[in-house]
């Protein structure tokens, strides 16, 4: 140990697994004068890298985290701190065996190994367990446990060796000073270190050091409690940690899980226990660690009887005893994932919190390249600290996600489950006109949006031979045949889409132009009242956007993209702007209703309540501009993401009622009706095999392989130019396609449906793996009722996406045929574009 020095490139605060790993990337890649800092002794300061259960499962429904945890497993086997031993999920009851199969799909889509098992073939591998109480279980071979403790000092020293780092233990921060947005100085009572960027790697306390600098970090600490029996006479005789797979005993939140002699038991079955960041006792008020608090054996004593019944003989040893129990804190956030990335708050603050030790140094390595490259090899946009809205950074909101994900670690999570907590925050201009109209919301961003709409159930009857019936719950959860007549009842009249939603960015000024060519791929030097579509791509051509650009005049832009990605959109504007003011972005989305209308009778709506030229020739698709609606001033954007006549209308939000009861009373006799986003972002979008951002559009594919590559590329510079070139010059190694499920000879009881994830295999039910060695999924599947089939959206190798070949999608542990329809940028349904063209 030494003391602080006075300056440094970078400061780390957090001595754990992620800071020793940060260090050591870092250190890796050419960065000097590090300092890493922490105010308990070392190795183990006291954070939850010493208190961890430490073992590693290699499956999560996130790629994201599944990568991460992959690369964190490989550099903890390069360290010599992994110990493979197996891991076992086991189910209680058939909907969990449901669950066990949809995983195995997402493995063989992501290539982890795993086998569904008989209690019988469990019961091989773990002899002490009761297989009378299962039903199957689900096995991961390359599950493990790690010495994350012995992980961070390795990498830590690796990192002084270098004479790249300085570590500083013992010392507390007591502030990081701010001037002009941007970090000066971390403030010790050791010293003050001057410098320009700083990583909060504190784990639970990560809220409270960034707020010392005027930054939110979204996390909360929360209990997660765990006792040691022992010692186990069966473990007597054991060489080293473990010798017996890891038990995930999920339908009862538990896990069991050998350490030594002893049976290590963890629970997330107890109610939620949240914890103040600032009520984290310090180290010397700590009869242990800050972050194991005293047992409350009230809340562990149901899920020790849940235990005790799975292994009665193990636990129940009378010379067997608690030897050990604590509530040790976890750090739980809004949505689940990591909190990764500069802080849009403050320039130079940087976090790397929120992390596990399974996917630490993984993150570790992420985060580091993205502060020396600019990127990270890994897509972590999910984990991008600057996806959060102001309202999900709020110590209310935190908690109230916190507090319901809490018992769902190991639930049976849907993917398009809701939560119940925190709702209705943001609601849409038009909201009480959507409410009256019996909408069912679902929440994106705090908006509540509507799904569907009750008032339309009526056409399901006059539908009803067009619209198919989902027998299996799972596949009918969070969904309604309602989505599927009001996108029919659009296809053959109109529909009015609530978009309230968007997030729309103007920009403008003397440099406006030149800035968004800078971003944009496609050419935004266009006439005054087109409307552009472009995808934003990162340095290695990988996508990482795509908006619509009107152009309102001269120097006056309008970016428009949805919702769910719109803080990181908008952040990785405001990273681009020009140093010298001459571009500026103003955040219009609060100040907006936008309502679409689209369908063959669109124009006879619009028609009926302006006088301006709606015609095709008056106003041709792609273009916007100012229309009188009645008494109402509207940009009206001809434009359509449903594949149907009709235009985005754009009015101040004070007047969104009154568009919304315009359109809904003159379209009346055209039989327009309200749809939900349930048609406009999944089955009206896939049948058309539209692309979205996060689901076919990452940054693991480039605009090519998306079929999102332009005839001629534009001679203005722009970000990831050079990648996509090089890459316009070989063959792509995946594309997009369009494939249809065939349910031939399937009883229509029988029949399930993709979601996303899933396999898509070849004819012989082998894995497809491109060139680049990504394996072929489910990105996006829908109802496609205009055509009559469901739909997937996946990349496959680009020598099997050719329209008409016959391979395979394995569902909830069976296999359907599919059909590829559509090989690139094209659709299932009107393929020529005739109809949002008239």
């Amino acid at each position: 140990m030494s003391g602080a020095p006075a300056e440094a490139n970078v400061v780390i605060i957090g001595a754990g697994i992620v800071g020793n790993g940060l260090a050591w990337h870092l250190a890796q890649l050419g960065e000097t004068r590090l300092v890493l800092v922490d105010k308990g002794p070392l190795p183990n300061p006291g954070g939850s890298t010493g208190h961890a259960s430490n073992f590693l499962f290699p499956f999560e429904h996130s790629q994201m985290m599944m990568q991460l945890t992959r690369d964190s497993v490989e550099q903890y086997k390069a360290l010599g701190v992994f110990t493979e031993s197996g891991g076992i999920e086991v189910a209680r009851t058939e909907t969990r065996m449901q669950e066990f199969r949809r995983k195995q799909a997402t493995c063989k889509a992501w290539d982890i190994e795993s086998q569904l098992l008989t209690p019988e073939e469990i019961k091989k591998l773990v002899p002490f367990i009761n297989d009378e109480l299962l039903v199957g279980g689900l096995s991961f071979p390359t599950t493990g446990v790690v010495d994350s403790l012995r992980a961070g000092t390795i990498m830590r020293e690796r990192a002084q060796a270098m004479g790249a780092l300085t570590v500083v233990g013992n010392v507390e921060v007591l502030g990081i000073d701010v001037a002009d947005g941007r970090v000066q100085a971390v403030r010790t009572d050791a010293g003050t270190i001057r410098t320009e960027r700083v990583v909060v790697c504190c784990g639970v306390w990560s809220p409270r050091v960034a707020r010392m600098a005027g930054a939110h970090l979204p996390l909360t600490p929360a209990v997660h409690q765990m006792v040691s029996v022992g010692p186990i006479g069966l473990f007597a005789g054991t060489e080293g940690e473990i010798s017996y797979p890891i038990v995930r005993d999920v339908d009862t939140f538990m896990y069991e899980r050998q350490h030594g002699a002893d049976m290590e038991v963890g629970s997330y079955a107890h109610r939620p226990i949240l914890v103040d960041p600032d009520d984290i006792p310090s180290i010397a008020e700590s009869a242990l660690s800050p972050t194991e608090l005293p047992f409350t054996s009230e809340d562990f004593d149901p899920q020790l009887a849940d235990a005790l019944e799975l292994m009665p003989e193990l636990l129940g040893d009378e010379k067997a005893g608690v030897r050990y129990a604590i509530n040790g804190l976890i750090s739980l956030t809004p949505d689940g994932h990591p909190l990764l990335g500069e802080s849009p708050e403050v320039r130079g603050l940087w976090a790397a919190a929120a992390s596990w030790i399974k996917e630490a140094p993984g993150i570790a390595r992420a985060v580091a390249e993205w502060m020396v490259v600019g990127h990270s090899e890994l897509d972590i946009h999910e984990a991008d600290l600057a996806r959060f809205y102001p309202h999900q950074r709020t110590r209310a909101h935190v908690r109230a996600r916190a507090d319901e994900a809490f018992n769902k670690t190991y639930g049976i999570v849907h993917p398009a489950e809701q939560w119940q907590q925190s709702r209705g925050l943001r609601r849409s201009p038009v909201h009480a006109q959507t409410q009256a109209l019996g909408a069912v919301y679902f929440e994106a961003a705090g908006w509540d949006r509507p799904h569907w709409y009750q008032s339309n159930e009526a056409l399901v009857g006059r539908y009803a031979d067009r619209i198919a019936a989902r027998p299996a719950e799972w596949d009918a959860r969070w969904y309604s045949p309602i989505v599927e007549a009001e996108h029919l009842a659009m296809r053959d009249g109109a529909g009015l889409v609530d978009l309230g939603a968007f997030c729309v960015f103007d920009v403008t000024g003397r440099g406006a132009l030149d800035f968004l060519n800078r971003v944009a791929v496609a050419q935004v030097d266009v006439p005054v009242g087109k409307v552009v579509y472009t995808p934003f791509l990162d340095e290695e051509g990988g996508l990482r956007a795509d908006v619509t650009v009107m152009r309102l005049g001269p120097s006056s832009f309008r970016v428009v993209t949805g919702a769910g990605v719109g803080m990181l959109d908008r952040q990785w504007l405001v990273d681009h702007l020009p140093d010298d003011g001459s571009a500026h972005l103003a955040d219009a989305t609060s100040g907006w209703a936008t309502v679409g209308l689209w369908g063959p009778r669109a124009r006879d709506v619009l028609s009926t309540v302006t006088t301006a030229d709606v015609s095709h020739a008056g106003f041709p698709y792609g273009t916007c501009r100012w229309i009188e609606v009645g008494d109402l001033d509207v940009l009206a954007s001809r434009i359509s993401y449903v594949g149907e006549l009709g235009w985005e209308l754009y009015v101040p939000a004070e007047y969104g009622p009154a568009l919304w009861e315009r359109l809904q009373e003159a379209g009346a006799p055209h039989g327009v009706v309200p749809v939900g986003i349930g048609v406009y972002g999944s089955t009206a979008r896939i049948e058309k095999g539209y692309r979205s951002y996060g689901h076919e559009l990452t940054p693991d594919y480039t605009p090519r392989e998306a079929g999102l590559e332009r005839k001629l590329v534009k001679r203005q510079a722009f970000i990831g130019k050079a990648a996509h070139l090089a890459e316009r010059s070989t063959p792509p190694a995946a594309t997009l396609c369009t494939l249809s499920v065939d349910y031939t000879g399937v009883d229509p009881g029988e029949r399930r449906y993709p979601l996303g994830h899933e396999s898509v295999v070849s004819a012989d039910g082998e894995p497809l793996v491109d060139r680049k060695g990504r394996r072929s999924f489910v990105t996006s599947a829908a109802a496609g009722p205009s055509v009559g089939s469901h739909l997937l959206l996946a990349y496959l190798p680009t020598p099997l996406a050719v329209a008409g070949a016959r391979l395979q999608v394995e569902c909830m542990g069976e296999r359907y045929p599919v059909t590829v329809e559509v090989a690139g940028n094209g659709a299932v349904f009107d393929p020529g574009n005739e109809r949002m063209r008239a």
